[in-house]
Order: structure tokens, then sequence, then C-alpha cells
């Protein structure tokens, strides 16, 4: 275990969690990335995830509640606006949505950077339109710079929100 908010444990994640990406691989859930993945793409990103943890760099991370994998969040290096800065992502398996476990694992991922201290700002970059994530931002006290065009996945371009948080502040 890397951290644990209650019953909310982020572990590294390893070659047990391609489960958690397909169970998250719903038109429902992937509504703001594009929709669902084909089965070879959620194979290279699982593969992805186990094949470049560097801490301070890149990591991933399953999300577990109550001892059940219940998502993935992240932190990635992101050239941004000139300097390079911390990316994160998150996404929690439909059947447990609702109940504040993104919310409460961004935190623990916020605390695991604290204690990195590579990069002074964690960015997250919800759809514009996606108002649980934007909620979490907001809570966790990251500020709105404005909206953005980005692109994820590569080759869909989406509307998002640029969400920033000072590690240093």
């Amino acid at each position: 275990m890397v951290a644990r908010n209650g019953p909310v444990t982020l572990d590294t994640w390893s070659s047990s969690d391609v489960d958690i990406l397909e169970r998250c691989n719903t038109p429902e859930a992937k509504r703001y990335v594009g929709g669902p993945e084909t089965p070879e793409k959620l194979l290279d990103r699982h593969q992805r995830y186990l094949d470049k943890a560097i801490p301070g760099e890149i990591r991933m991370f399953r999300i577990s509640c109550d001892g059940l994998g219940a998502g993935s969040i992240g932190y990635w290096e992101r050239a941004w606006h000139g300097g390079l800065v911390y990316e994160t992502g998150w996404a929690v398996v439909p059947d447990l949505q609702g109940r504040g476990i993104a919310g409460q694992a961004a935190a623990l991922l916020i605390e695991v950077l604290l204690g990195e201290r590579r990069h002074r700002y964690l960015h997250a970059f919800p759809a514009s339109d996606n108002p649980a994530s934007n909620a979490i931002c907001r809570k966790l006290g990251f500020e709105l710079m404005g909206e953005c065009d980005f692109e994820y996945p590569p080759g869909n371009m989406m509307r998002s929100s640029d969400w920033r948080l000072d590690l240093q502040a």
C-alpha cells in the first residue's frame, strides 16, 4: 500500500489490475474521454502502466475501497506553457461512482506528490462538461486557470478545464 484514507487506498499498479481498465471501459464511464477503447488498446495501456513507473516522473495506482479494486489514478510529467508540470487523471468503476472515492484517491495522490517535490504544479484537465471531475478539483483546492482544447485520447480533441494546484503553497 502506498497511501490510505479510511477505506480508500492507493497501491502500485500490478499485473492483476487489468480488470479495472476493463470495468471502466463502458460507454457511460468513457463518455467524456472519447468513448470505450478496443481490447488491444486496453492491454497496451495496462502494459504502459506496468513498464513506465518511475517515481517522481510517472506512476499509476490502483484505487481500492474496502479492499476491492475501485479504479485508477496516476500522475505523469507534461510540458505545459513552457515548463514541466505534473498531470493527473482518474477513473472509478461505474458501480462505485458517486461515493467520493475519486476525490479521496486524488487527495491521497496529492500527498504522494507533496513528498516527491519535483514539480511545483499539478494539473488536471477534465472535460469542461464533466461536473463530477470538475467538482473534485474545486473541492481539493485546485485553481481554475480557464478552458483549453486538449487531445485525449490521441486523435480526439476535447474541451477541457485547466485546473492547477500549487504543490508548494
